[in-house]
């Protein structure tokens, strides 16, 4: 048993790469002190439950700390903590001891000495008598302080504290590790400890480190307060970060109540605490209680069940979320974690599981942090079982069978199915009715949640057949506390026939199964609703939003879509460019480069989307069920620039293929089929370097680039055959002029406004420039009015945007 918690103190001081969590080592120590207890003639001086920490790592010089870094003895129970204050009060014969109460934060400690008042040294606690050197990199961390401020401090004082990271610190540094392939760190106190012991101190001056004080060690030369919370006051005077948790309180219930109070805000702190300390407050106290073997009799550690457990590795799956990401989860042997029940953990991605080589059989640390998702932090490689394979992302998803598929440099692999696929369905409608995109007002997210979980709806589509009176049950359903609740709810308003049979069903269903909501939606139930007894006015009114939206712009309606980056601009920019749905969806994906600002990962997350078959079934139901684009116009002549051989070799990002080589292959072959045709040394007689020939030959041969090349040239046919003969022949009235709205406008709203004057060519701004050709002011116009007037720049009333549109309609 010592060995085991030798290698443990081991891993954990000296090599910062724990192989069993705190919960299970805290265990081991208890277990070796009964046995100690029972059996003191196994006790030995070198035994681990007399020494503090690891030995000190032979990369740093070593300090010897005057006063010795002691560890605190644990408490697990309110009885412990009893037991504790008691030896107190019996000991000093007090019937109420005093004591300083402060979390316990869970990183890494060390002690800082200062000689009038100027830092000089620091060092980590090692093996409680020697230390760590560490006092470069401490330098760099911000929350200490080089010199004291203040005035009245002691001539040589050290000061002892935690450095650590702060959550939201650590998760920023994890998130941009696994972005860029960097080491993912395990939990805030690795992080920590890890950074703070680095050879080189510009590794720890990159990381996002913190320091709390939280008492002393040596004093000369001056004196402190008689209390330590005296002297954690007089810290912060001299600049030192203290807890603001930090309370004064009395006998064990004050302290019970304390560790309580601190547990319920535990999860909304800044920083991770395994925690809290009990310090009986007065020194001299202190001195009288004494010191028992490695720790102080006048002080006790009270431990929260542990953020962090190891077991077992049972499966690996993907989870499909709302917008698609297809996240790797582990299935887990159940265990109790920070008082939870965990089966399941995240892996974040596929990159994340091939960094910790995550496999199934795998003993693993699982940790949870307040409401943070459970997350596989650590594999331990000792515990692998024999055959065990790495495991590799599958190629299609779990829920639709699309495929996944990952943009290059990205983390994240994303199912394809999109609008088809069902695991994303409630966000694709949320979405689709959202004011921005087909503005179906009163459709809440709550609804379209139960009414998909119903079965109802199973696509977007589906929205536009849905009557009133699924509306008022839905109503009915989310608002009743049970199904015996919903029955009575329902009674006056079910037709006579067939009631009994309808409230029947309805007081079978289970109400403590989360799914009897939708269960009770998919009943077969007919109602004859009475206005008298029901509001039916909303239900009434969503319906009719629900159909006023099968009127709206292509703009819209491609924003509603939900396609990857293509946001409000970028679906207004398309809609202006190519004017019509239809052509659109026909486009490979080489053309919607051709629209400023889409390069090429944009323009391929479109054209993808619309290769998938399912996303255009949906699109096609979507019109069958009426939805009408009223704005479609033909493509802008601005097209015809780029509407070239040359052009489209570089669009379609061919390796080696820039705008001057494509130039050349333009000049030398008619068309897309005859540089199809032509072979490798014909590349290289039309100007392009051996290298670039070779690579240019290499993608044509793959055939789905062959047909993407051919493809793409017939589009560019067809955008030519629809575009006027010359340019100027094109473009909206208000082409390349800015716009800027100010004030109220009565007969519509802003974003209305804005609509109309975007189809018209115009680019509508949020601010008056030298650059903005016009002003529309509504009543209440402010300070861009003004700006407009000094500048010169042209004033249009509303009535005068009126006059203007209806001449454009």
């Amino acid at each position: 048993m010592r060995r085991l918690i030798e290698d443990a103190n081991r891993r954990y001081h000296e090599l910062d790469a724990p192989t069993i969590t705190d919960a299970e080592y805290d265990a081991l120590v208890r277990e070796l002190e009964a046995l100690e207890a029972a059996h003191p003639e196994l006790a030995t001086p070198d035994s681990p439950t007399r020494r503090v920490g690891g030995r000190p790592s032979s990369k740093f010089a070593e300090i010897r700390h005057a006063v010795p870094m002691l560890s605190l003895a644990n408490a697990f129970s309110d009885e412990e903590v009893r037991d504790f204050v008691g030896r107190i009060a019996e000991h000093l014969d007090r019937a109420e001891p005093v004591f300083s109460a402060e979390p316990k934060l869970d990183g890494l400690a060390i002690s800082l000495r200062y000689e009038d008042g100027v830092f000089v040294r620091g060092a980590t606690r090692g093996d409680g008598a020697t230390g760590e050197d560490v006092t470069a990199n401490l330098r760099t961390i911000a929350d200490i302080p080089q010199r004291l401020a203040g005035r009245g401090w002691p001539k040589v004082l050290e000061v002892r504290g935690e450095v650590y990271m702060a959550r939201a610190d650590f998760e920023r540094w994890n998130e941009h590790a696994r972005l860029h392939g960097g080491k993912v760190l395990a939990n805030p106190r690795n992080g920590a400890a890890g950074s703070l012991r680095q050879l080189d101190p510009k590794v720890t001056a990159s990381r996002p480190l913190s320091f709390y004080a939280y008492g002393v060690g040596q004093v000369e030369g001056g004196s402190l307060p008689d209390t330590h919370s005296g002297t954690l006051a007089k810290l912060r005077e001299w600049g030192f970060p203290v807890s603001d948790l930090v309370e004064v309180v009395r006998g064990a219930e004050g302290l019970l109540g304390y560790y309580r109070r601190i547990g319920a805000a535990r999860d909304g702190l800044p920083f991770d605490i395994d925690g809290v300390v009990y310090k009986l407050d007065d020194y001299a106290g202190q001195r009288e209680m004494g010191f028992v073997a490695r720790a102080p009799r006048w002080a006790i550690a009270h431990k929260f069940p542990a953020q962090e457990q190891s077991t077992t590795v049972e499966a690996i799956e993907i989870q499909i979320g709302r917008t698609g990401a297809a996240t790797p989860v582990a299935r887990l042997k159940p265990v109790h974690v920070a008082g939870v029940m965990v089966t399941n953990a995240t892996l974040h991605n596929a990159d994340h599981v091939a960094r910790l080589d995550v496999r199934v059989g795998d003993t693993v640390i699982v940790r949870r942090a307040g409401d943070v998702i459970p997350e596989v932090v650590q594999v331990v490689p000792e515990h692998r079982p024999d055959g065990a394979q790495p495991w590799t992302m599958p190629s299609h998803c779990p829920v639709c069978g699309s495929e996944l598929v990952r943009e290059e440099g990205a983390a994240v692999w994303r199912c394809s199915g999109e609008l088809a696929c069902p695991a994303q369905l409630k966000e694709t409608i949320i979405h689709f009715a959202s004011r921005r995109a087909m503005d179906i007002e009163g459709l809440g997210d709550k609804y379209v949640e139960t009414l998909v979980d119903a079965g109802i709806l199973r696509g977007i589509a589906d929205l536009y057949g849905l009557g009133r009176d699924q509306l008022l049950y839905l109503k009915l359903v989310l608002e009743a506390a049970s199904p015996e609740a919903l029955a009575g709810a329902v009674q006056p308003h079910l037709q006579p026939e067939g009631s009994g049979a309808a409230l029947s069903a309805l007081l079978a269903l289970d109400g403590d199964d989360d799914g009897w909501r939708a269960r009770a939606l998919a009943l077969p139930v007919a109602f004859a609703w009475n206005p008298k007894k029901i509001a039916t006015k909303w239900a009434e009114n969503l319906v009719a939003a629900i159909d006023r939206s099968r009127d709206t712009t292509l703009a819209r309606f491609l924003y509603a879509l939900g396609i990857q980056h293509v946001g409000e601009s970028t679906a207004k920019a398309l809609a202006q460019w190519f004017g019509d749905l239809d052509l659109i969806r026909r486009l490979p994906w080489p053309l919607f480069r051709r629209v400023p600002d889409i390069g090429g990962e944009v323009a391929r997350a479109i054209g993808h989307f619309l290769d998938q078959p399912a996303n255009q079934a949906v699109i096609d139901r979507l019109l069958e069920r009426g939805v009408r684009i009223g704005d479609a116009h033909l493509p802008s002549p601005r097209l015809r620039e780029g509407l070239d051989l040359a052009t489209l070799l570089v669009d379609l990002e061919i390796p080696k293929v820039t705008a001057v080589r494509a130039a050349q292959l333009a000049a030398a072959f008619k068309d897309a089929q005859a540089l199809l045709d032509a072979p490798a040394h014909a590349l290289v007689a039309a100007g392009l370097p051996a290298e670039s020939a070779g690579a240019l030959a290499a993608w044509l041969e793959k055939e789905a680039n062959a047909e993407l090349l051919l493809r793409a040239a017939q589009a560019q046919a067809e955008l030519l055959a629809l575009l006027p003969a010359q340019a100027e022949q094109g473009g909206g009235p208000l082409e390349g002029k800015t716009v800027v709205l100010t004030g109220t406008l009565a007969s519509m709203t802003r974003d209305a406004a804005k609509e109309k004057l975007e189809a018209l060519g115009a680019k509508v701004a949020g601010s008056v420039s030298k650059k903005t050709h016009l002003v529309v002011a509504g009543e209440a116009a402010g300070s861009k009015l003004a700006k407009a007037q000094e500048l010169g720049i042209e004033v249009w009333d509303e009535a005068r945007l009126l006059a203007f549109l209806a001449e454009q309609a």
